[in-house]
């Protein structure tokens, strides 16, 4: 057994800062979801009452990654809104709106799935925050010209973000967090998971279809004006649109060869951001980090702290070693349960503190079953390895259960917000929550004939 997986196994009492801690978050997350007070505001002031307390300390919270603010997400947020901000005023965004809609010949809901299907396979090459603080404004764009309401875009596009994440170790933080514990490579995320997604990518264009192509419509003026548009015409810098270019080319290598390079996706975003603003001549920045969306920044630093909070306590853990205790031993009932029960938590709260608790656990789990091993051939027991994709899967495709279940939410229910057009909680979980439901339902499948039924 590792000393990780030890202390993950370690007893805890459910003190007074358990109560306390267990309070804060279910009152914050209650109160978000009631909408009654902004959710930065809740997430920020239910942040300080996990330091003030002293729950959490201000060293845990700002330096410790387990407990605290994870500083890699945060810096890759700021850093690719700082160079979407320097795109936007090059009219990028406008060529690509028109030329999505003239290759959906003007029709919303060829639109809607054109953009899916991008964002699905974007976020699997590069990483599903990434790719909709890329899409989101090119969506809003194409709403505005066609007068269609864009939420259902917007809404589409993020759920199928996340399905699409899940196909690759990049795509989403989860599967960088389990590759690093199971000593995963690229290439297996892509045997086991990617071929999954495909079919669920077909199942959820057709679902879309079904929810919102009655609805999606549009006056044929409108139409023909799309279809008439020159999406050159759009352009207004292309001097500074070319910096742009081979900025984000730059970027987006970076992000694929990160791991080779050794480098955080911060650490590529950031230098991005810099030779990017430094390229484009701007004497003063201020409007340019104006833009950022700091209540969303903010958002994500009290969430952080305050599910730290609930790490430091035991209440995860507590939830997980629930789980394991209930399947006996039994892996197949572990990776159903795991699958399950990882796809309703990470609803719940941000997957990335669920998988970090998890990860460890099912280490340990593996340790008692097979005491006569250890490292890698233990991590990669072929009777194991079911368990880490449930994990995977359940996690990834979870965080499509709530707006706050997964980084790509916050960010475009965020914009979204910042574009005059709200969504709310309950919203986003009514279309969110069944198309978790039906995904996870699909990977329960696929996971049951391929690895014990078929046993491949």
């Amino acid at each position: 057994m590792t000393s990780e997986a030890a202390a993950a196994a370690q007893p805890f009492v459910m003190d007074n800062a358990f109560w306390t801690a267990t309070a804060i978050f279910l009152l914050a997350y209650t109160v978000i979801v009631s909408e009654k007070i902004h959710k930065t505001i809740v997430a920020v002031f239910g942040a300080g009452l996990m330091l003030v307390l002293k729950i959490l300390h201000q060293h845990e919270a700002f330096h410790i990654e387990e407990f605290g603010i994870d500083w890699n997400v945060i810096f890759l947020l700021i850093s690719m809104m700082i160079i979407i901000n320097l795109m936007r005023p090059t009219g990028v965004f406008e060529y690509i709106a028109i030329k999505s809609a003239k290759w959906g010949k003007g029709e919303p809901f060829r639109i809607m799935a054109i953009f899916a299907i991008v964002t699905a396979v974007l976020s699997a090459l590069l990483d599903n925050v990434t790719t909709v603080l890329l899409i989101t404004p090119v969506t809003l764009l194409i709403a505005d010209a066609l007068e269609v309401d864009p939420v259902p875009y917007l809404l589409s596009c993020v759920l199928a973000s996340n399905i699409g994440g899940t196909a690759t170790l990049i795509g989403d933080p989860p599967n960088i967090m389990i590759a690093s514990k199971a000593q995963l490579n690229f290439m297996d995320f892509i045997y086991h998971l990617a071929p999954i997604v495909v079919v669920m990518m077909v199942v959820y264009i057709a679902v879309i279809k079904l929810i919102w192509g009655r609805k999606m419509k549009t006056r044929d003026e409108l139409k023909e004006r799309i279809m008439s548009m020159n999406e050159h015409d759009a352009i207004k810098d292309p001097v500074m649109l070319k910096k742009s270019l081979f900025v984000l080319f730059l970027v987006l290598t970076g992000f694929v060869f990160h791991g080779m390079l050794h480098f955080q996706p911060a650490t590529v975003a950031l230098f991005g951001a810099g030779l990017l603003l430094l390229l484009s001549n701007t004497h003063e920045p201020h409007h340019i980090l104006a833009e950022v969306e700091w209540p969303t920044i903010f958002f994500f630093i009290g969430l952080f702290i305050i599910v730290g909070g609930v790490v430091k306590v035991g209440l995860i853990k507590w939830m997980s070693i629930k789980v394991l205790d209930i399947t006996q031993g039994n892996l197949f009932a572990t990776s159903m349960v795991i699958m399950w029960f990882s796809a309703f938590a990470s609803a719940i709260v941000d997957n990335i503190p669920y998988v970090a608790t998890m990860n460890p656990l099912v280490a340990d789990m593996a340790g008692q079953i097979w005491p006569e091993l250890s490292g890698r051939a233990l991590l990669h027991h072929p009777d194991l390895m079911p368990v880490w994709w449930s994990l995977a899967l359940g996690a990834c495709l979870g965080g499509n259960g709530s707006a706050i279940g997964a980084s790509a939410n916050v960010i475009v229910v965020g914009m979204s917000e910042k574009a005059g057009r709200k969504i709310s909680f309950m919203k986003f979980m009514a279309y969110g929550m069944p198309i978790m439901l039906l995904t996870v339902a699909i990977s329960t499948i696929y996971v049951w004939i391929r690895y014990y039924l078929l046993k491949i």
